[in-house]
């Protein structure tokens, strides 16, 4: 066998190494071979709660999420994404294998914050979307847009919602108050969530339990009786199921009740602070007292 010397081995070998190299860098970063700059990576989104789904889908990325939570349901097409928790626990190890470059929480959870953690050792940023106005709404819209590439359609997504939203506003003089059940046995109803309230304002409502210091009181019917709502809403998920709260508060005497004004916006529109909950405002907005 032929022994080079290493001089001769180097001028020999390396060249041909160096350009098989150079050649498989091109093929993968392809930009380079003409001179132009590489395209940036489509992003790939965790999402951790429902309504950040429906946002990103809203603003036209939907196809750039990877994976996201049980509960999100919507649009149809989210069904079809992989799980990687349920909303309260998350599957560390199953995001890290989707290779995300950005996730998407909500509210900020020790759960969150666990994950938080791990993604920063991999500089993969965690950022809570977390409408608090109705005005929120198209706004992070249009933020996601900016950071997921499609901001033509986020933009025109916003300003639609946005010209509803201003459509809301009404000034009464006096304001219908509401009580808005979200658990029956026990009762709970909406506390401070600002969200929520500013629905109300905007509808010319206020939110009977708006200064408890909890997002979900509970309540009593004798509470409920002494506060003598103006309106009640309910969220059954048949018509049944409001014919039946109906009767039931109609049997304690709620004069709500009595005079037929307990209404029903699905639970998925008005307790998810997504695009949806527009549409919940509408609702609301036409039944108001």
């Amino acid at each position: 066998m032929i022994r080079l010397g290493r001089a001769r081995w180097r001028a020999r070998i390396m060249p041909r190494l160096c350009a098989s190299l150079l050649a498989a860098f091109l093929v993968w970063w392809p930009g380079l071979a003409s001179g132009q700059a590489p395209a940036a990576r489509t992003p790939r989104v965790v999402t951790l709660a429902p309504s950040v789904t429906e946002l990103v889908f809203a603003a036209g990325a939907g196809d750039r999420i990877v994976g996201t939570v049980l509960s999100s349901d919507y649009p149809p097409q989210a069904t079809q994404l992989p799980r990687i928790g349920d909303g309260l626990l998350f599957n560390e190890e199953a995001i890290l294998a989707l290779q995300p470059t950005l996730v998407l929480g909500w509210q900020d959870t020790p759960a969150t914050r666990a994950l938080a953690r791990r993604l920063a050792t991999l500089n993969i940023p965690l950022h809570y979307v977390e409408p608090r106005t109705l005005d929120d709404i198209p706004r992070w819209i249009r933020w996601l847009g900016g950071q997921l590439g499609t901001a033509s359609v986020a933009h025109t997504a916003a300003a639609g919602l946005q010209a509803r939203i201003a459509a809301l506003d009404r000034h009464p003089a006096q304001q219908a108050s509401v009580y808005i059940e979200v658990g029956q046995s026990p009762l709970y109803t909406l506390g401070n969530d600002p969200l929520i309230n500013d629905l109300l304002h905007r509808c010319g409502g206020r939110n009977l339990y708006a200064d408890s210091p909890l997002a979900a009181p509970q309540t009593s019917v004798e509470a409920v009786l002494r506060q003598d709502p103006d309106l009640v809403i309910v969220s059954p998920d048949t018509a049944q199921g409001l014919s039946q709260r109906r009767a039931w508060w109609a049997r304690y005497g709620l004069p709500a009740a009595l005079a037929g004004r307990i209404e029903a916006i699905p639970a998925d529109w008005l307790f998810r602070p997504g695009p949806r909950l527009v549409d919940a405002a509408e609702a609301l907005c036409a039944v108001m007292p």
